[in-house]
């Protein structure tokens, strides 16, 4: 018996209005595994992400086919708790928008409304997540400064941390690294692979080389169509479709 694939997505086709922007597509996410899905501009990547938590809902006009299996369940079944899904499946974005509060109660907005108001247990969950994204040591004796004065990578670990805090089971992340120094990218390369112990991540990376050093498997997407996928390795040293290999090697895209 195969081992049930955390994320399943069955012949999903995607559309705004009539645009259809992601065709029959079919791919599997293992527990605990880093995918990286990449393609050039227009191919879907980002709107693939957010189908993955239903954030696509909330785009006028979208409509979709198909079905998204989480552990098995469809998450557009008529008794899926939506609100309970994005606690599942948080979503990072491109660019980190920290909240206009302290470093300590962004981490704790989440599970304050989540009904969590003991102050030990905030602590302990704000440090949780802030080790988990790899920067506890860098704002520990200023956890109760403003989130705005952090640097662009700090905020962005910070934006990791606090889909942390609501305890989730995948993290998507959309280009995390894009307007990011080398140093910063690697911190929070180095945080993915410590994530990966414990969730299940799904990245869109900011480009072909990140997908080599972070991702155990690879999908790389085309138009909107799925044209490979396997591990990283394999894909890399010898992809099985020629448009492929034309990306990674940067003939085009």
């Amino acid at each position: 018996m195969t081992e049930q694939a955390k994320i399943a997505i069955k012949n999903l086709s995607f559309y705004y209005h009539k645009n259809e922007v992601i065709k029959d597509f079919n791919l599997e996410v293992k527990a605990n595994e880093i995918l990286a899905v990449f393609g050039p501009a227009n191919s879907g990547t980002t709107t693939l992400l957010r189908t993955l938590n239903r954030m696509s809902d909330l785009s006028s006009g979208a409509h979709m086919k198909g079905e998204i299996l989480l552990d098995g369940k469809n998450i557009h079944s008529p008794d899926y708790n939506i609100t309970e899904l994005r606690r599942k499946v948080g979503m990072v974005f491109e660019i980190p928008t920290p909240l206009p509060m302290s470093i300590f109660d962004n981490i704790a907005y989440g599970p304050r409304l989540s009904g969590i108001k003991n102050k030990a247990a905030l602590e302990e969950i704000v440090e949780n997540a802030l080790q988990m994204a790899v920067l506890w040591d860098e704002v520990k004796d200023r956890i109760h400064a403003s989130a705005n004065r952090l640097s662009g990578g700090q905020q962005q670990r910070l934006c990791i941390a606090r889909i942390l805090a609501l305890g989730p089971e995948v993290i998507l992340l959309d280009r995390p690294c894009s307007g990011l120094d080398p140093v910063s990218t690697a911190k929070i390369e180095e945080s993915l692979r410590r994530l990966k112990e414990k969730f299940t991540i799904v990245i869109v990376p900011h480009n072909v080389q990140q997908a080599g050093r972070v991702a155990d498997r690879v999908a790389f997407m085309l138009m909107g169509s799925l044209i490979e996928e396997g591990l990283t390795a394999e894909v890399f040293s010898n992809p099985k479709d020629k448009r492929t290999g034309d990306y990674i090697t940067g003939r085009f895209g």
